[in-house]
């Protein structure tokens, strides 16, 4: 197996763990209270969870988040989840597709065939989108069927690898010309440490309407680069493995920009991305929850996890008075101190 690959295969094996979660840092959706509506004047049945994103519209407010990619391993869970998307009308998201990009690889890519209906987001690396050619990019989107592609920033993560990216010049305008060569829909997704609002602006300033603000307090991904003991050194790895933004605090430094916000990192149910709505999120998306239910019971147990995600969220719709997503983010909620110290 290639480097590449056996990277991704430890990423795989970690990351149904909960050994690879941030130590002390948390998404901060804790400190998000929903305010109870005891007359709802809404029949359960009524709630229409209907979203729209990237110009798609979801039966639900769900993005099964990228995970994994590029190697066999990877083409079972890839394609297993992506139908739980196409059964639920949901979005799924891809690992990194650098593989397939640079060498060819299709293993974990394509899932079309089981997936025709759900919609899908490529994900490639900034720097390795920064160094490939735009219509090479293109043909990776079409030959998966991809709806939209993830252009990823990571790095906190590459900078403790070694050999991990070290020239993170030339982000934005990449960004720019993807935006305005592809013919699908760019997100700028973060990789575990969110997105603040001055990137947030610099993002919209490039043309991104849409991001995956990736926050911190769920996954830490320089936690599992030094578990894989691939970090510069097990100290450095330490002292970096809680940073970043708190996910609910991303979101809530981004809403206002006019963006549509994919809140990931840290979601671990519905009332989580219910919360994540109030505070300006379009959507909310799931990796680590999903993959645990997946390896626990296949295609059915991934399913039945995110049917019961689906019904959380419907639950505090109603018990907000909310009769979809979409009016959440009228309703009143309590924020405690520490988030607060995060309003823009």
């Amino acid at each position: 197996m290639s480097e590449h690959g056996e990277r991704k295969a430890d990423h795989l094996d970690l990351c149904a763990t909960d050994q690879v979660a941030f130590q002390s840092k948390t998404t901060l959706f804790e400190d998000v209270q929903l305010v109870h509506n005891a007359l709802p004047e809404i029949h359960r049945d009524e709630v229409d969870l209907s979203t729209k994103l990237v110009g798609k519209t979801l039966d639900a407010p769900l993005v099964i988040a990228a995970m994994t990619g590029g190697l066999a391993r990877a083409d079972e869970v890839n394609k297993d989840l992506a139908q739980v998307a196409d059964d639920l009308g949901l979005a799924f998201g891809f690992g990194s597709m650098r593989p397939l990009l640079e060498e060819g690889v299709t293993a974990g890519y394509m899932v079309r065939d089981v997936a025709p209906n759900a919609v899908l987001f490529a994900n490639l690396g900034i720097v390795q989108a920064a160094g490939a050619k735009v219509d090479d990019i293109a043909r990776m989107v079409d030959t998966t069927g991809c709806d939209a592609i993830c252009i990823h920033l990571n790095p906190a993560m590459e900078v403790i690898q070694p050999g991990g990216d070290r020239d993170f010049r030339g982000g934005l305008k990449t960004l720019t010309q993807l935006v305005q060569r592809l013919d699908v829909p760019v997100i700028a997704k973060e990789t575990g440490c969110g997105l603040s609002r001055g990137v947030g602006q610099r993002l919209v300033d490039a043309g991104i309407r849409t991001v995956d603000v990736s926050g911190a307090g769920g996954t830490s991904w320089v936690g599992v680069e030094t578990l894989r003991a691939r970090a510069l050194s097990k100290r450095l790895g330490e002292l970096y493995w809680d940073w970043g933004i708190p996910t609910a605090a991303s979101v809530l430094q981004l809403d206002g920009l006019g963006l549509e916000i994919i809140a990931t990192g840290g979601v671990n149910h519905g009332l989580d991305i219910a919360k994540a709505l109030t505070l300006g999120a379009t959507a909310g998306g799931m990796a680590r929850p999903l993959l645990k239910a997946w390896n626990e019971g296949g295609q059915q147990g991934a399913h039945a996890a995110a049917v019961e995600v689906l019904e959380e969220v419907r639950i505090a719709c109603l018990l907000t008075g909310s009769a979809s997503p979409h009016d959440m983010r009228n309703r009143p909620r309590i924020l405690g101190p520490a988030i607060r110290q995060w309003v823009p």
